[in-house]
């Protein structure tokens, strides 16, 4: 049995991840994959794919697709990665109950070629750049609502920088998001939907901070970090992400959580944290290729579209934000017994769910906790 291995330009994560899966003495052995011209409806001789550059590269989304159709486990499920991106993601944060800076969506700046005044006559002329600002505030955060790795994202505190900075976004979607004035900032591993590593991060200087930043964390906190995290990559269906939050008045703002593809690499994450990513993902890429995994399940997300039947969930999700402890365990149990329900009451039954980890598991680790150009849009 074998895992086929999916990369760009990393050169640290891949493989010590293959030499921990083959090392593991399950019969399973993980090596890079080789792909030429694809025949449409052939499976591939791999039982897993760990897919770590699809985002970038259209052939490999296509190739992964043509093979999840085939029998093959996917990691991260390509068909949700492509319907996700982050304005839709902060709508779905919010609707599960987790603290979320308020977000404006912005139309582009500017267009592909071809794109006339009558492809864009439902466009709202001029922008209401008054009520965005209100509602959202100054300084806020202008981002793409489907970017990564700190590209494109600015900084602004006054109208006029708002509108400087948006004239250089190009034919970018943006997102005009509320500056959090945090406190602290932790970045989250999330492995398998169940196994999290909060890690202490300084944005302003790019760099990871030991776990000892977290002594002053208050319990509540940090089970609250855990819950959101959790249950976000429940929602997400992400086998594999980073959320990140931060932290202001003890309260942790989700910021980003959309990264399926999250940095991993030794010298940016540091050697504990890349350790700790690396034996985690390859023991739950094994459990996967060894017992199968939800790769073909309909969108755990689909949920939201039925109201009336995840109202108790949102209800529960919302008290818990305002401090109504429980355990992060039973809440993703809760969410995922929810996602379940709903969807076998739409669709064909599904298969049945992998096995989740018992109370009585060991914990991996201390703060690791089982419970996923030619057209303008003017400003005035």
């Amino acid at each position: 049995m074998k895992i086929g291995i999916l990369v760009g330009m990393e050169n640290t994560f891949p493989p010590a991840l293959i030499e921990k899966i083959n090392s593991m003495g399950e019969g399973i052995t993980a090596e890079y994959i080789k792909i030429g011209g694809v025949k449409m409806a052939e499976p591939t001789e791999y039982r897993l794919i760990f897919d770590r550059i699809s985002h970038e590269i259209p052939f490999y989304r296509s190739f992964l697709k043509n093979a999840v159709l085939n029998g093959t486990i996917v990691v991260n499920n390509p068909f949700w990665w492509s319907a996700d991106e982050k304005f839709f993601g902060y709508s779905l944060a919010t609707k599960l109950g987790l603290a979320v800076p308020k977000t404006v969506l912005l139309p582009q700046k500017g267009y592909i070629k071809g794109v006339t005044d009558a492809s864009l006559r439902n466009l709202e002329f001029p922008l209401d750049w008054d009520g965005i600002i209100e509602h959202v505030g100054l300084p806020a955060i202008l981002k793409p609502h489907d970017g990564g790795g700190w590209r494109d994202v600015y900084k602004v505190n006054t109208k006029e920088e708002l509108w400087q900075s948006y004239d250089q976004t190009g034919t970018l979607a943006m997102t005009l998001q509320e500056f959090i004035d945090f406190t602290d900032y932790v970045r989250c591993y999330c492995v398998g939907k169940k196994d999290v590593l909060v890690m202490p991060y300084d944005p302003k200087n790019r760099r990871y901070l030991p776990q000892e930043s977290l002594s002053h964390y208050a319990p509540e906190l940090m089970d609250r970090i855990l819950r959101d995290t959790i249950l976000i990559n429940e929602a997400l269906g992400y086998d594999l992400n980073t959320v990140e939050f931060a932290i202001k008045d003890g309260i942790p703002y989700a910021i980003d959580f959309t990264n399926p593809a999250p940095d991993a690499d030794i010298w940016s994450v540091t050697e504990p944290y890349h350790n700790w990513v690396t034996e985690t993902v390859a023991k739950m890429l094994v459990d996967y290729a060894k017992n199968g995994a939800p790769a073909s399940r309909h969108h755990r997300w689909y949920k939201w579209l039925n109201q009336d039947a995840t109202s108790d969930l949102a209800a529960s999700a919302g008290e818990l934000a305002q401090g109504i402890v429980a355990s992060v365990e039973q809440v993703a149990q809760r969410a995922s017994n929810v996602i379940s329900e709903v969807i076998e009451e739409i669709t064909e039954p599904i298969k049945p769910r992998r096995p989740r980890k018992t109370a009585n598991e060991p914990k991996p680790g201390k703060t690791a906790k089982t419970a996923k150009t030619t057209k303008s849009t003017k400003k005035s």
